[in-house]
């Protein structure tokens, strides 16, 4: 093989990594974090209320 197959090889394989790379991320990584940082921030803010009451006036 020469060189410049050897670069072109590499490139291929390097782009086809850097896809699936992409993929892995796009569509399982940030949809568990998203989910995740959104069910937090929920238990957080139901946490809370538990503690200090609703929201709104206090009631007569």
């Amino acid at each position: 093989m020469s060189d410049a197959d050897q670069t072109t090889a590499d490139l291929s394989r390097l782009r086809r990594q850097e896809f699936i790379t992409f993929l892995v991320l796009a569509f399982g990584i940030w949809p568990l974090v998203a989910v995740g940082f959104v069910g937090a921030y929920g238990f957080l803010i139901w946490m809370f209320q538990i503690v200090a009451g609703p929201p709104g006036p206090p009631g007569h």
